[in-house]
């Protein structure tokens, strides 16, 4: 069994607005990434300041996550005036805000305390509406329980027993680079010259996926062809993040790469590679396997990886032995997320994404996710909170919240934006000590920039003040 850890960041910095408080978690594993690493750093060098401007001093000791009844008085240490706190209204606190003309005429709402499932709040809180890419919050804790956090996405080469023929074969790793693919060729060239062999015919296999490889959107920067085969997921600018030109065939330009790489390691090649099932007597020659699916989980989330959501949501489909397709990955999630008893009413996947706005969920079935991922009795599930980003800090939430002091650096919430859609949904820690699921959901919204402030705005009224 996983054993979850906690580190709790209570450092600041007055001098670009942002506090980082008691509370503000970072649920962490034995996968510890680099982002909670960084985290950890940031936090250190914010802390060590001069005694006279104000900051908090250097972070505290490793503490356990809010996310049961038996660790809560262990975290933050609520003080007694905390403790006595009467009972906090949310909805005179939430109402005023929910009703920003900025949200646009659709509007919903649900906060829920984490270790009791008690809903603090709630705005037509089961009304389905399109989720943009919060709907990320589902397909990653339907991977994460289906295949569990240590899984990893192979990309194998197999050759027929003479070893002239070979195929790559893709298995649905998005995060696939030039890097790890050079390492392949180089696994490769060691093995046919271990077979003295320096020719071979190579093609490439996507049969893994099914279906269309275009998302319903069409070509789009936001999203590459959906392959099974990939690499730096088809982007054609070298950028890492973000939107990007794509690729119109990434399998292809996969294996074209594949090939260069062969030849600057001795190995020729006879024409062009094209799209092949390998031979039945092949064998594995080599593999490459992406970092654990806890990595992915995180990257996904804190960037918002649209190639890598989709690439998970197939894994899910292919581990429930549904078709990895956008209608079998989507039947594959809604069957994991009944079996945790999350509320499904009204829900749809329509992708993994969240960029198809057929896409249908709830703020409970939000709320729900963030709360199931910090049960303890589902600790597999824990990457979907370490990967959220963090208020000011990471992600796409890292240029955000400069003007809804004290969140930053307290909240932790997963991002939606589509044209008229803005949505906002993760945790903070309130000032009893409480760990708070929130999502904000609105529809209709008449400016993308104004609906970010004000559900930024609405997170924050949960923030303990500063």
């Amino acid at each position: 069994m996983l054993e979850p850890k906690v580190w709790q960041l209570t450092a600041g910095a007055a001098a670009v607005g942002l506090a980082l408080a008691a509370g503000a978690v970072a649920l962490a594993g034995p996968w510890d990434s680099g982002q909670r690493a960084a985290e950890r750093e940031w936090a250190a060098a914010r802390g060590r300041t001069a005694p006279d401007t104000g900051e908090a001093g250097p972070p505290r000791a490793p503490a356990p996550a809010p996310s049961a009844p038996g660790v809560l008085d262990a975290v933050g240490a609520p003080d007694a005036a905390a403790a006595d706190l009467a009972a906090v209204d949310f909805a005179g606190a939430l109402g005023p805000l929910l009703a920003d003309p900025a949200l646009g005429s659709a509007r919903t709402a649900a906060v829920v305390d984490v270790a009791t499932g008690k809903r603090l709040y709630g705005k037509d809180a089961s009304r389905p509406m399109t989720p943009a890419s919060t709907v990320k919050l589902a397909t990653m804790t339907a991977a994460l329980a289906a295949l569990g956090p240590g899984h990893r996405v192979p990309t194998t080469v197999v050759a027929t027993p003479d070893a002239r023929t070979l195929t790559l074969v893709g298995g649905g790793d998005a995060t696939l680079d030039k890097k790890r693919l050079g390492a392949l060729a180089d696994s490769t060239a060691r093995a046919l010259r271990g077979r003295h062999v320096t020719d071979v015919r190579v093609g490439y296999d996507t049969s893994l996926y099914r279906g269309p490889g275009r998302h319903p959107i069409g070509p789009n920067d936001n999203i590459a062809p959906v392959s099974a085969l990939m690499v730096d997921e088809g982007r054609l600018d070298g950028s890492r993040r973000g939107p990007a030109p794509r690729s119109d065939d990434p399998a292809r330009d996969a294996a074209e790469e594949f090939v260069r790489l062969l030849h600057d390691r001795g190995v020729g090649t006879k024409g062009a590679p094209g799209r092949q099932k390998p031979a039945k007597d092949a064998a594995v020659l080599c593999r490459t396997y992406s970092a654990p699916l806890s990595d992915l989980v995180e990257r996904a989330l804190t960037e918002s990886d649209n190639d890598i959501a989709e690439s998970l949501a197939r894994q899910t489909a292919l581990a429930k032995d549904r078709p990895a397709s956008f209608t079998g990955a989507g039947q594959a999630v809604q069957g994991v997320l009944k079996k945790l008893g999350l509320p499904l009413g009204g829900a749809r996947f329509a992708d993994g994404s969240g960029l198809d706005r057929h896409d249908k969920v709830s703020a409970s079935l939000l709320t729900g996710l963030l709360a199931r991922a910090a049960d303890p009795g589902h600790p597999e599930l824990r990457p979907v909170l370490t990967g959220l980003p963090v208020a000011g800090f990471s992600g796409t939430l890292e240029s955000r919240y400069a003007n809804a002091a004290p969140a930053a650096g307290l909240v932790r919430a997963k991002t939606g934006t589509l044209t008229g859609v803005n949505t906002l949904a993760g945790t903070v820690v309130d000032a009893r000590g409480r760990l708070l699921a929130f999502a904000f959901m609105a529809g209709s919204t008449p400016e993308p920039d104004a609906a970010q402030k004000a559900l930024d705005r609405l997170s924050a009224a949960l923030v303990p003040p500063a």
